[in-house]
């Protein structure tokens, strides 16, 4: 089985063998511009050629060819047996044809059969010879070679192949997993339906019921009258909306409840995939999966993430515990319930009637401003003032589309040319992945002296409304999310580096998610905002007034938020680390450390870990998007603040940090970019961000000193 640690994340990648689909040149092609695709069984013939491919290049590298020769031939290998694996998982996740969906299925396990002792041996001798190399080709040997160990090579027959075994079988659990959530979303009825706001009833079906009044008897089935009532479908999404829009509790009670219960296979899915995991990371040499995930990041072992974690908690909790207390003081006083106590399903609502009251807004008035055309209007805007680069639409093939919805964009500068392409899954519909993401589906790669092979990006979001529909108009949270989706997007096609290992995204994963983290600044400052966002009937501008507004709502609990965050970054170290001697009950395990660091109790019967999909994705990797959100913070202070849109800021952005990928060290890109003091050096060689910045935007700086200098908890 040929299987780099890499091809389970959520980044995904793309080959160029095959793509065929020039901008606009109209001629016929296949899914996303590869001719095999124009059929659902095309993917057969796709996994064919790629082994086909790969197995020459394997020959190849057998012979021991030098250094150089062989961590290109292998990138090659990745490359091909990543077009068919990665083209797959992005087609099983929004093509709405299920005959292609199963096919992208067979496709990607039929691929993962395949692995050769050979290239490990080569891999190793090119390590060996690395002061040959270049240092991103020097970087690239190592990380093959650890790719490899982590998935076995190394061990006897009889263990390598339960090693791809356990593959196989977290893979095709992590598949489940991910379905179960989309056919089982959960429901709930209520009666009658004028329970349920009526800006929120486009998220119902329907539903009635027979009610009788006072007469028994005979007399009953005369006095049956039909109640209408509404169906609310739990999928995450529209509990958001239900949760934070809905005045009712009753309502808002039972919708938290089932949304937070299903789907209820995935609790034995979710026992298993722990299991399997662990399994996995000690049969490859490692304690636990926590560190078989973390080793090779920057953090560098799963002791120093939750000893990050537990400080950030510490930091927090005391500003956590008085929002709590002022969110418990609002819902006594609007409900006149004195001795009311808090529950989790009224966080949304009076958090979001108190920034309304406080701040005098209204959603509806915010989202006006937000119509998803001027949103792309506004990335536009802001590739072209920060890179000197032009984002545009163009014509697509036919048959390289999947949905009449989805836009292809070009990024074009004008004395480079073409640097890549992007495409747009925006709005929501049946059966499509449910949430947000980037798929990075062709990585950038140096094919020879003279010509680079360029990225191929699509961005998937579920954004409520149709491309035939002039209605789309997003809340500002979804503005936030597509501009960190963007910023995924700006890693992967900016990126330029030699091997597709490490394009864009494919950074180690606690320095991914920084450039998406700070891309949603630029949906908060009004110096952007005013580039892009109008009404959507009078074409006024967002007025400043508004924007501050927004802006003094969201520091509003912002600890909340943050503890949050920290807190299901333990989940995910805990359910992933140290394992007890007997199989522990996740909801247990959930349930203990929201106790201990949130402010919030656990509703019994509750299991909401069974559609936290990042388990999947980022399984002992959630921590990464704190550690996120400390550097982003850093590099906003120091390098956008003062102007976000400068084309120096721009330029220093990209030549420093996103052409790099990962071909560069994170700590070296990080330094090069702002300076020493984003980050520090811990005991035993780890690296964690420093909490300066963020704790001076949440206005946390006291909380951090009185609990201590960072240096002294962790060592310098």
């Amino acid at each position: 089985m040929w299987k780099l640690t890499r091809m389970v994340t959520a980044t995904l990648r793309l080959e160029a063998r095959g793509y065929h689909a020039a901008p606009g040149d109209g001629a016929p092609t296949g899914l996303y511009g590869f001719h095999h695709l124009k059929t659902a069984e095309g993917f057969r013939h796709f996994v064919e050629e790629a082994i086909e491919r790969s197995a020459e290049l394997v020959e190849y590298i057998s012979s021991m060819p030098n250094a150089a020769d062989i961590i290109r031939a292998m990138d090659e290998i990745s490359d091909t047996v990543c077009s068919v694996v990665d083209s797959a998982e992005l087609c099983r996740n929004t093509h709405p044809d299920r005959e292609y969906v199963e096919e992208a299925n067979k496709a990607s396990l039929r691929i993962n059969e395949y692995l050769h002792v050979s290239l490990y041996a080569a891999v190793k001798k090119a390590e060996h010879e690395g002061h040959l190399l270049t240092d991103e080709a020097r970087r690239a040997a190592k990380n093959l070679r650890i790719d490899f160990e982590k998935g076995g090579i190394h061990l006897p027959g009889e263990k390598l192949d339960r090693v791809n075994q356990l593959n196989i079988e977290i893979t095709q659990l992590c598949r489940q997993f991910s379905e179960n959530i989309i056919d089982d979303p959960g429901y709930v009825d209520v009666f009658p339906a004028s329970r349920v706001p009526k800006h929120l009833r486009h998220l119902c079906k329907p539903i009635h019921h027979s009610s009788s009044g006072e007469s028994t008897g005979l007399l009953k089935s005369r006095n049956q009258m039909k109640v209408k009532g509404s169906r609310l479908i739990t999928e995450p999404s529209a509990l958001s909306s239900i949760l934070q829009c809905t005045s009712d509790e009753e309502v808002r009670k039972l919708a938290y409840i089932k949304g937070n219960s299903v789907p209820h296979a995935n609790s034995g899915i979710l026992d298993k995939l722990i299991a399997a995991r662990h399994e996995l990371a000690q049969m490859v040499g490692y304690k636990n999966y926590a560190d078989f995930v973390v080793k090779q990041n920057m953090a560098s072992s799963s002791e120093l993430v939750v000893s990050f974690l537990h400080e950030m908690s510490d930091i927090v909790k005391d500003k956590a515990d008085e929002e709590f207390k002022a969110i418990l003081s609002i819902k006594r006083e609007s409900s006149g319930q004195s001795c009311a106590d808090l529950e989790p399903w009224d966080e949304a609502y009076y958090t979001a009637l108190m920034k309304s009251s406080v701040f005098d807004l209204d959603s509806s008035v915010v989202a006006s401003y937000f119509p998803l055309p001027q949103c792309i209007e506004g990335m536009k805007m802001l590739v072209r003032s920060l890179f000197n680069v032009i984002l545009s639409c163009i014509p697509m093939s036919p048959g390289e589309s999947w949905h009449p919805d989805v836009l292809k964009m070009s990024l074009h500068h004008p004395e480079e040319g073409n640097l890549g392409i992007l495409y747009l899954d925006l709005y929501s519909r049946e059966g499509k992945y449910p949430g947000c993401a980037h798929f990075a589906i062709r990585g950038g790669r140096r094919i020879s002296d003279m010509e680079y092979q360029l990225p191929v990006v699509a961005l998937v979001c579920n954004f409520v409304g149709s491309s035939n529909s002039s209605f789309t108009r997003l809340n500002h949270w979804e503005v936030e999310t597509l501009f960190h989706e963007f910023g995924h997007a700006l890693h992967s096609l900016f990126s330029r580096t030699d091997y597709q290992h490490f394009s864009g995204t494919r950074a180690v994963l606690d320095l991914a998610e920084t450039p998406s983290n700070l891309f949603e600044y630029y949906a908060w400052d009004f110096r952007v905002l005013k580039t892009f966002a109008k009404h959507y009937s009078t074409g006024e501008t967002i007025p400043r007034k508004l924007v501050e507004s927004m802006q003094s709502a969201r520091k509003m609990f912002a600890a909340t938020e943050l503890q949050r965050q920290i807190f299901y970054a333990l989940v995910d170290q805990t359910l992933f680390g140290e394992q007890a001697a007997s199989p522990r009950d996740t909801s247990s395990v959930v349930a203990d450390l929201k106790r201990r660091y949130t402010s919030w109790k656990h509703v019994e019967g509750t299991h909401w870990q069974l559609r936290f999909s990042h388990l999947l994705n980022y399984g002992a990797g959630y921590y990464s998007y704190l550690y996120a959100k400390c550097f982003a913070a850093t590099i906003w202070k120091n390098l956008c603040q003062e102007d976000p849109l400068s084309s120096v800021c721009g330029t220093t952005l990209r030549t420093k940090f996103l052409q790099h990928g990962g071909g560069k060290e994170p700590a070296d890109l990080l330094i090069d970019l702002v300076g020493n003091g984003i980050l520090k050096k811990c005991d035993g060689g780890g690296l964690v961000p420093d909490i300066s910045s963020l704790c001076e935007e949440m206005n946390l700086v006291e909380d951090a000193k009185l609990k201590g200098n960072r240096n002294t908890v962790l060592g310098e």
